[in-house]
């Protein structure tokens, strides 16, 4: 039966204070961090030219690709292989399934395919004996050691062809589309091949998932037994804000580098592969961070675990509940473009209890210029309790009301 339109508006007006605050719209502006208004912007320069097949400059913040070239063909990694390598060790060794003082057995396949006697780079450990896991792992991270990284391919999957399907499984959750892996070295070999975006991408994801094994890339030299070597990373002595993250040479791949760089809350990832020299590379990999640097910034729209939004709920034992990032929010402009950013939400119009802490609300979305720049889950920063019977029979009654 209708309820005749008179007494509706007076139920409704006499519930006003019952009601307020109900759910926010489907799509609703969010606010944001003040900042002072930017001066007018310019228009970015082009970026430096690149001596080399293919480049890429990456923020880091949110995977936005800023430069580049080439940077989706599929190319020969070299070293650059090894923190797909690090990035598995460390995914393992956070599942339990290894552990750092673990002692790993250099053994004859891996110092005949990756020790001294071969072209390729050392790390030293002696064959036939033990070292401990996170010592092996220096040595394959800061001396590039070849014999360093089937060791460990050994220890952690058995073989290294068995690693080698653990490190396309990673890579296919990292979300690396034009990349297999066939060893752990880098070594030439058919079907061993990534991109320089991909390579990025595997970069960012070492440096966010796992930085403590990220951190290894920063040492400036390692000694194994007699053998002192140097980082090959020729930026770690160039530029403080250097931290990583791997060098990468064979006739086939020529030289490449990963590089990455933090000022400030602000991190870029360069690629370069296919380069003529060590310094060659060093030098364009510098010029990428310096104009991504200058012509860049990165600010933080929101902080983790700060709530940013309200939200109704019903049928709870609290009537709202709080919003916001599980993780700061990052977003990487062009300077002097701050102003322009529009953040939005995308949250349900009815929400009902019950809620747990850090369930998924919605959406915080960031846009430039129409485009999605950053995009991240609302969660729930509290839980929200189921209410008791009168207050969901009431809710429900208030549910239906506006339904109709």
């Amino acid at each position: 039966m209708k309820v005749p339109a008179l007494a509706r508006a007076a139920v409704l007006a006499a519930a006003t204070t019952l009601v307020a605050g109900l759910a926010i719209a489907q799509t609703t502006p969010a606010p944001r961090t003040a900042l002072p208004a930017a001066s007018e912007s310019l228009p970015v320069p082009p970026p430096p030219k690149i001596t080399g097949t293919a480049w890429v400059l990456m923020d880091a913040a949110s995977g936005n690709v800023l430069a580049g070239e080439n940077y989706d063909q599929r190319l020969e990694p070299a070293s650059i292989t090894k923190v797909m390598t690090s990035y598995v060790i460390a995914a393992e060794m956070a599942a339990g399934k290894v552990k750092p003082d673990d002692q790993v057995m250099m053994t004859e396949n891996a110092w005949r395919i990756g020790g001294a006697g071969t072209d390729g780079s050392y790390s030293g450990f002696e064959v036939n004996k033990t070292a401990p896991l996170l010592e092996m792992e220096k040595g394959m991270v800061v001396q590039s050691g070849n014999d360093a990284a089937i060791a460990l391919a050994e220890h952690v999957a058995g073989s290294t062809d068995a690693f080698a399907a653990l490190m396309n499984q990673y890579a296919q959750r990292i979300g690396l589309k034009n990349t297999h892996w066939v060893n752990p070295t880098g070594l030439s070999a058919p079907e061993h091949y990534s991109t320089a975006h991909d390579l990025a991408l595997l970069g960012r994801a070492l440096v966010h998932d796992y930085p403590v094994a990220y951190s290894y890339n920063k040492i400036k030299e390692f000694t194994v037994g007699p053998i002192t070597q140097p980082n090959r990373n020729l930026l770690l002595w160039r530029d403080q804000s250097v931290d990583g993250i791997k060098t990468g040479h064979h006739s086939g791949a020529g030289y490449c580098l990963m590089a990455s760089a933090k000022r400030g809350d602000q991190r870029l990832i360069s690629v370069v592969m296919g380069s003529t020299s060590e310094n060659q590379r060093a030098v364009d990999s510098q010029a990428l961070l310096n104009w991504g640097f200058r012509f860049f910034e990165t600010h933080k729209l929101y902080d983790s675990a700060k709530a940013i939004a309200k939200q109704k709920v019903w049928k709870g034992a609290s009537d709202e509940v709080q919003l916001g990032v599980a993780e700061p929010l990052l977003v990487t402009v062009q300077r002097g473009k701050y102003d322009q950013l529009k953040p939005t939400m995308d949250v349900p119009k009815q929400l009902v209890a019950p809620i747990a802490k850090g369930q998924k609300i919605g959406t915080v979305k960031v846009t430039l210029d129409g485009k999605v720049v950053a995009q991240r889950p609302l969660v729930a920063l509290n839980a929200v309790e189921e209410g008791g019977f009168f207050k969901r029979l009431w809710d429900e009654f208030w549910m239906w009301w506006e339904s109709e």
